[in-house]
């Protein structure tokens, strides 16, 4: 159980509850323990009564006093049950609800090469179905497990107390169910470990599948997924058979063992009835409830060994996200005013999942409210410089300073507020338009949202549809078409209203017309502010201050529009290029 020590924490956090649940579990039982004596005693008032030693009168008085009694630990029984319920499940509940917290913030926290090493489908899995067998382990084994032990250290004692040889045989079963539970537990182990490995596998396909419905329905690759799909239901159903084969020995063999005790105390018993040792045929009636009542948590040990052991399992998958370092880290608590000066020295950067080096010493200075736009070809490392001043990233080597300050001296938080990026595969949540453009400043007003809208020339479109801005979007924004969830995403950062703006190739899927509409609109809001566009059309970057051309990672050209269009270089034949296209 060395993974789930993890888990302590929460035990720490919420001890004064699980206490007050334990102690309200231990009255539950010990209520529950009066039945056995009194129907003990009650046989004992009939024996008395047979024998003529008690009156008709008194054995009435004495049977109805013990039918109260019986009647009323029962009723106390119960309420303390539902009470016990309403305490450890509760807090069952509580810690699930931290965990999945810490999670899915510790998810946040890791960089972009952990979810390009991490399938999304796994992701899901280990946040939902892994936690929620953690939950069983901090909840229904917990409280099960206290009141299994309870059961045992009031019984037996009890059991040895009225008749020490009868007590010794009935419990003759216990030591040998707890050997077979031990050899099963272990297999249990290895089997649950592999079904939760097959759910994440099966999240991360039917994950993949959905999203990918429009590739896979246009490539008519529905009967070879339906295959995969079938394959994977197989194995599936091979797995969970492998556990429950296992899990399914262990209530036969309980009941088995349970129904050999009450042999024994059915026949031992008698036999010392007959003998003259016992004096009350009511011990026997009373050993009887005994085994009974020992029967479910007996059998619980097997269901709460089988719980334990999937969580264990479960929670060694869950820490080997939660102890992933994250690779960029907020090393300053204090916020940090952002002005948007950019300065990059000799800067390298290698994406170390791919080992591809796409910044190789570059250098450049970008002043605060400059536009500076960035062309070059596909993979000449254009994107990795956004990705690094919203320090998605940090440089293998070289420095990145905002206002003077290296990037990693600032406070992460205030460094991405001030930032608005625009990625080049727009983004949109399953969510209304309205929703999805608020997304760059929740306070923002309606009106506010249409203003933003019209900037990025996306307000007509919105107008155009049923339900305008409460159109709900579907998955990824797939409602959309390519130009239109671009503009939405520019509308976004524009809400924003950041102090640095970050354009990556956000106008590939919009006309040029369009594109003329919006570059003028950006060129009055981003007035004062710092802009960093990437494209692959100059009219997209003709109109920056500045303009820096890339190739395999290293600038092999900088200046101006007219400046760079004078020189011969990639520049002036990609703008010439352009030019005859438009034409």
């Amino acid at each position: 159980m060395k993974e789930l020590k993890y888990l302590n924490k929460y035990f720490k956090k919420y001890w004064f509850k699980l206490l007050i649940g334990i102690i309200i579990t231990v009255i539950a039982r010990v209520f529950s323990l009066i039945m056995p004596s009194y129907v003990n005693k009650t046989l004992q008032t009939f024996e008395a009564y047979l024998g003529e030693t008690m009156t008709a009168v008194e054995a009435k008085s004495t049977l109805f006093e013990y039918i109260l009694i019986i009647i009323g630990a029962a009723l106390l029984s119960g309420l303390f049950t539902f009470l016990m319920r309403q305490t450890i499940i509760n807090v069952s509940r509580y810690i699930e609800y931290d965990l999945k917290n810490e999670v899915f913030d510790h998810y946040q926290l890791l960089n972009l090469n952990f979810y390009k090493k991490n399938r999304i489908g796994d992701l899901m899995n280990r946040i939902s179905e892994d936690i929620n067998q953690v939950r069983m382990y901090v909840g229904p084994a917990i409280m099960y497990g206290i009141n299994t032990l309870t059961m045992f250290v009031c019984i037996i004692p009890l059991m040895f107390i009225k008749a020490p040889s009868l007590a010794a045989y009935t419990l003759i079963p216990l030591p040998i169910l707890s050997v077979l539970i031990y050899q099963i537990s272990k297999i249990i182990h290895k089997r649950s470990t592999r079904v939760q490995e097959f759910l994440s596998t099966l999240s991360t396909f039917t994950q993949e599948s959905f999203s990918g419905v429009a590739v896979i329905k246009a490539y008519g690759l529905e009967p070879q997924i339906n295959t995969e799909v079938n394959a994977l239901a197989l194995e599936g159903k091979d797995t969970s058979m492998d556990l429950a084969k296992v899990n399914a020995w262990f209530f036969p063999l309980m009941i088995l063992l349970i129904g050999i005790s009450n042999l024994f105390v059915i026949y031992i018993g008698g036999r010392q009835f007959i003998n003259g040792e016992i004096q009350s045929i009511g011990i026997i009636a009373e050993f009887i409830l005994y085994v009974n009542m020992l029967t479910w948590p007996v059998a619980i040990v097997g269901w709460l060994t089988s719980i334990i052991q999937r969580a264990e399992a479960s929670q060694k998958r869950i820490n080997e996200f939660l102890l992933e370092e994250p690779a960029i880290k907020n090393e300053l608590d204090a916020p940090t005013p952002i002005e948007g000066k950019i300065n990059f020295k000799n800067v390298t950067f290698t994406y170390e999942d791919t080992n591809i080096t796409a910044l190789d010493n570059i250098s450049f200075e970008i002043n605060p409210g400059e536009t500076v736009a960035f062309l070059g070809k596909t993979g000449s490392g254009k994107s990795t410089i956004l990705d690094l001043v919203a320090r998605l990233y940090d440089s293998s080597s070289g420095s990145i300073e905002i206002d003077g300050r290296k990037i990693k001296d600032l406070n992460l938080d205030s460094l991405r507020s001030s930032i608005g990026a625009v990625p080049q595969d727009a983004f949109l949540f399953s969510d209304t338009i309205e929703n999805n453009i608020r997304f760059g400043n929740e306070n923002a007003s309606f009106e506010e949202i249409v203003d933003v809208a019209k900037k990025a020339v996306v307000h007509q479109n919105i107008e155009g549809f049923t339900n305008q801005y409460n159109t709900i979007l579907g998955e990824r924004g797939i409602t959309l078409s390519g130009g239109q969830k671009q503009r939405v995403s520019i509308a976004r950062a524009l809400l924003k209203d950041p102090q640095i703006y970050l354009f990556d190739d956000c106008l590939s899927a919009v006309d040029t017309e369009t594109e003329e509409e919006i570059l003028t609109n950006l060129k009055q809001v981003s007035k004062n502010k710092t802009t960093l566009i990437v494209s692959h059309r100059v009219s997209s970057a003709k109109n920056a201050d500045k303009i820096i051309v890339l190739e395999n990672g290293r600038i092999i050209q900088e200046g101006t529009h007219s400046e760079l269009n004078n020189t011969d270089g990639y520049y002036k034949e990609l703008y010439l290029n352009q030019l005859s296209e438009k034409e």
